[in-house]
């Protein structure tokens, strides 16, 4: 913890107890909440981004979209658009937000839709001539208007919601005890192999409830890279001088993974809209070489004058274990609420 957030304790403190006091509100029914007959599944997390909701949303619609109508639902943070917003042939990260229309590109069977008002955005859904079965609230775990039928919250292993604190002075959005709302605890980001020692270790760490259940995922990462005309097996490209970009919350996993001693590596903000003055000096620090970025990123640069050294790196969220209990947990509920 820097100094600057030390001094910021007592904001913390009133910050706490500011939001321990909005979810006492909906908690007993005195600011309301609004249900949905459809199933309606919530994704994100007590702090402030890199827990991989992304990859976790994508693999929920993997899970559910042979069997459902599947829409997933964000708030489409920094477009360049306003209320809401139904995906079509027209779309872009400019006006759709970098992570929705990602899951337009790769899931063009899936209804895909922005709104901040999440309560507006799901009535929106439900009244087009196909509505959808399910719906996938993207970072939606403090949008307490909306009452989810179930809940899934993120934390990352190496950033555990346990040892962190409100904002100012930690990342926290809430208090810790804002994890009893959720039906199931995804730690992310683990080692591929961790032991069930540290799992029952983390698991103590986390006070969970009995109703709760918890699993652990990794980030596995694609075996090729993808350009607009070409793909290449990372094998090849790892000890090729590259210039490794990234605009995204915490990308050193990204940049380990593929990094040599002769590569140089670019970060931009999460979320981050490139100018032309950005497009040049990364094509200047390219100098000729490829330049390799993240899947969210590449939706943002596809069409931009780097495209032609420019490639993206696939990632997916993966199971340690227990992979179908998780699976047949999520089938369960949505088949026991899917409206008749």
């Amino acid at each position: 913890m820097n100094l600057l957030r030390k001094i910021l304790f007592p904001f913390a403190i009133l910050y706490g107890f500011i939001t321990s006091i909005r979810n006492f509100l909906f908690d007993k029914g005195i600011l309301k909440s609004t249900s949905f007959e459809v199933p309606v599944i919530a994704v994100g997390n007590l702090s402030v981004g890199g827990t991989g909701k992304t990859p976790q949303i994508e693999y929920l619609i993997r899970l559910l979209s042979d069997k459902f109508q599947i829409a997933t639902l964000s708030r489409g943070y920094k477009r360049k658009s306003e209320g809401f917003l139904l995906a079509d042939e027209n779309a872009n990260a400019e006006i759709l937000g970098d992570e929705p229309f990602q899951f337009y590109q790769k899931f063009p069977f899936v209804m895909v839709a922005v709104d901040a008002n999440r309560t507006n955005g799901i009535k929106q859904l439900l009244s087009q001539q196909i509505s959808p079965e399910v719906i996938l609230l993207d970072d939606a775990y403090q949008h307490r208007k909306v009452k989810a039928g179930f809940y899934i919250l993120l934390t990352s292993y190496d950033d555990l919601y346990a040892d962190d604190f409100m904002l100012p002075t930690g990342n926290l959005r809430e208090s810790r005890s804002g994890a009893a709302r959720a039906n199931i605890v995804v730690v992310t980001k683990c080692p591929k192999k961790l032991s069930e020692e540290k799992q029952a270790e983390i698991r103590l760490k986390l006070k969970l409830n009995c109703s709760q259940q918890l699993f652990f995922t990794f980030i596995d990462y694609d075996e090729v890279i993808f350009g607009k005309e070409e793909k290449i097996a990372v094998t090849a490209i790892k000890s090729e001088s590259k210039l490794l970009l990234a605009g995204i919350a915490k990308p050193k996993p990204f940049f380990d993974y593929l990094k040599n001693e002769n590569d140089e590596c670019l970060t931009f903000p999460d979320h981050h809209h490139f100018s032309d003055t950005d497009l040049d000096a990364i094509l200047n620090k390219a100098n000729g070489r490829k330049i390799i970025t993240t899947e969210k990123d590449y939706v943002r640069l596809k069409d931009s004058k780097l495209v032609s050294q420019l490639y993206y790196l696939p990632i997916k969220s993966s199971f340690i274990n227990q992979q179908q209990n998780f699976d047949t947990t999520i089938l369960e509920y949505v088949k026991k609420n899917l409206a008749s």
